[in-house]
């Protein structure tokens, strides 16, 4: 069978299982690594473009990691960095402690026992980040510190990895060995990108924005040219895809970039989950079934409890240090990669391969409905949890209210819309302002606005704004198909605000009377009147 006839047959049978899950509302993501189990070499085995997926998954892991950076801007990494770090290193040194001491009581050598314990701790970034992501939670507090020690881990699978490399000699053909490989990548995230950050890349933003097409074209190009060269450091290209993104985070087209990626990124994800699926190769499960069982409870359970503990001695909330918690009740594809590693070294047997191929199995499959239920899960387990939680929450009172005030968005900054901002924020409100030309974004940021370049079209965008808590939205734009299409998008979300539109014309204030707008703004009418006031007094 041809490639692209496979593909096609590929997609086609994802379509089928998508839609069978889609109906019994069941999650997605269970279906595409079902996907990938059944065309794999475990079940039907028509699968022979290995190279072609594997290298649309890694794609989809760059632009999802990419995108990930871009929500990361420099005061949440000041403000989450240390609960991150801590939780992190925490959740990592406790799950290889008990994990290596519990896999030694199922019967396993020690040096089974500690790649088993190593694995055990790695979480996927890639699956917990889509399922926050279509929950609408990357975003919030526990969102946030799940994302930081999730980056935490990804850095310790890198130190883990690196570490088995170091025992194989080096190739002739290999461009640069892995202790000088870490050692560019320091110097680079340390003393080059924090230059690029101040100097270059806002320049060039402001540039590039002036077409969107190219706006995209160097986004993606410079995702994948950090992930490439992240990989030749002998770092990951999810480190590299995550540095990119990060390095974007504070420019004024983050918002628009996010939006226009994430169709694209949830196709080439398909990629990946069928990838995923393929690696779980059922016929090593053998005569493993109970340790990999014990193994999981502990990975569903304890993992979880783990960050829960720490989480509360740093002051959070049960409920916050719940739903990061259930971020780190799965094992990642990298366990896998990892227990691969050791096998082709010889230091471990087939058998520690089946144990953690269905260990990954059971978590990524019961996790995923862990945090798709999440809130009901909580609400069930909450009279059990106090002994996580201080009776005084200090640490959260402070982080959990940052951004919480009701802000007022403006749609348009011409001269109108910045004028309503700028006596919006003398009056103390909080303002974000929103333009499509970068020029009146630059602009109304030197005039003291809080502004972000987008398009009021793209609902996609709307999403990235916190439009759920705004107390008002308030548009200028002067087209009243624009004006359509943000309340189409608007009524999409729960809000408890109220929408203002200017009106420029008459028959636009007979339309806008019979929709759902709480108030109507005539800046012509109340310039004339004003005008008139001041010339005859």
């Amino acid at each position: 069978m041809e490639i692209y006839q496979e593909f096609t047959l590929l997609l086609l049978i994802a379509v089928v299982v998508g839609y069978f899950s889609m109906l019994l509302r069941q999650p997605l993501l269970i279906a595409y690594l079902a996907v990938g189990i059944i065309v794999g070499p475990s079940v039907l085995g028509i699968v022979s473009a290995h190279t072609q997926i594997d290298l649309l998954a890694h794609w989809g892991i760059t632009i999802l990691l990419f995108v990930v950076g871009l929500k990361l801007d420099l005061r949440i990494v000041r403000s989450l960095g240390p609960v991150a770090l801590a939780t992190g290193l925490g959740q990592l040194a406790f799950t290889i402690l008990i994990g290596f001491g519990l896999t030694l009581l199922l019967g396993f050598s020690p040096i089974d026992a500690l790649y088993i314990a190593i694995a055990l701790t790695f979480s996927s970034t890639i699956i917990i980040v889509k399922l926050l992501s279509d929950k609408g939670e990357l975003e919030s507090l526990h969102g946030r510190i799940a994302m930081g020690f999730l980056i935490v881990q990804d850095i310790a699978v890198v130190l883990a990895m690196l570490g088995l490399n170091l025992t194989i000699p080096t190739a002739d053909d290999q461009l640069i060995p892995p202790l000088q490989g870490l050692g560019i990548s320091v110097v680079f995230m340390v003393v080059v990108l924090p230059l690029l950050m101040r100097y270059v890349i806002p320049g060039l933003m402001r540039s590039l924005a002036r077409s969107v097409e190219m706006l995209m074209l160097f986004a993606i190009a410079w995702g994948t040219m950090l992930a490439a060269g992240a990989d030749i450091l002998g770092l990951s290209k999810e480190v590299g895809a995550f540095i990119a993104g990060f390095s974007l985070a504070n420019t004024a087209v983050k918002d628009v970039i996010t939006s226009r990626l994430t169709s694209l990124r949830d196709f080439l994800l398909l990629f990946f989950f069928i990838y995923m699926g393929e690696q779980l190769n059922l016929s090593l499960i053998g005569d493993n079934l109970f340790p990999a069982l014990v193994l999981s409870l502990f990975v569903l359970i304890g993992n979880p409890l783990i960050v829960m503990a720490i989480m509360g001695g740093m002051g959070y909330r049960r409920r916050t240090g719940f739903k990061a918690g259930l971020t780190v009740a799965q094992i990642s594809e990298f366990s896998i990669i990892f227990i691969t590693m050791g096998l082709g070294l010889g230091h471990i047997g087939d058998n520690v391969l089946g144990v953690v191929t269905l260990v990954g199995i059971v978590t990524i499959t019961t996790s995923t409905y862990m945090i798709l239920y999440s809130e009901q899960l909580f609400e069930r387990v909450r009279g059990w949890l106090s002994p996580f939680e201080r009776t005084l929450t200090y640490r959260e009172l402070d982080d959990y209210t940052q951004g919480q005030a009701a802000p007022i968005i403006i749609i348009g900054l011409g001269r109108l819309g910045r004028r309503i901002a700028g006596q919006l924020i003398e009056r103390g409100e909080d303002v974000i302002g929103v333009d499509i030309d970068p020029g009146r974004v630059e602009r109304a940021q030197t005039e003291g606005i809080h502004a972000v370049f987008g398009d009021a079209e793209d609902i996609e965008f709307l999403s990235h704004l916190p439009v759920h808590t705004a107390k008002w939205v308030v548009s200028t734009l002067p087209r009243r198909e624009v004006n359509e299409i943000l309340m189409q998008g608007l009524a999409l979300f729960a809000r408890s605000g109220r929408i203002a539109i200017a009106s420029f014309r008459e028959d636009d204030e007979i339309h806008w009377k019979h929709r759902n707008v709480d108030l109507i703004l005539h800046p012509y009418r109340e310039a004339a009147e004003q005008a008139v006031t001041q010339i005859t007094p």
